[in-house]
């Protein structure tokens, strides 16, 4: 179920993209996903000890390079700070940003969110 929910999400996203222009023909093109990613944030996107990328942002990355290619690897990195994910998705150095950004109504204007979530902070019943 949730494996359907990312790829369905990453078909929106890149078919958004595609309806803004030739980003689509861009990326078969090229033959990759540029996946824009947070650096080094536990369980969304996360470089292991040999530089392999993990976590839920990387798997919507695959996901989506799945969807495009039918192959998930291919599909490359791009790790951003908060401060620089947006121009670079604006410039076109990613494709798409995968990683923690919160929505707000100035920012749906010159990008397209596909995949809202809310936040949840869990403890043990015991304290």
């Amino acid at each position: 179920m949730f494996s359907t929910l990312i790829a369905a999400a990453s078909l929106l996203a890149v078919a958004q993209q595609a309806h803004a222009g030739t980003t689509l023909d861009a990326i078969k093109k090229k033959g990759f996903v540029q996946c824009g990613i947070s650096d080094g944030l536990p369980g969304f996107s996360y470089a292991d000890a040999n530089g392999k990328f993990t976590g839920i942002d990387v798997d919507v990355c695959r996901a989506t390079a799945a969807a495009v290619f039918g192959d998930a690897s291919k599909v490359k990195y791009t790790p951003l700070t908060a401060k620089e994910r947006f121009t670079a998705l604006q410039s076109g150095e990613v494709d798409i940003l995968s990683r923690n950004t919160t929505w707000t109504s100035s920012r749906d204007g010159g990008m397209g969110f596909i995949f809202r979530g809310a936040s949840t902070i869990m403890t043990a019943s015991a304290s």
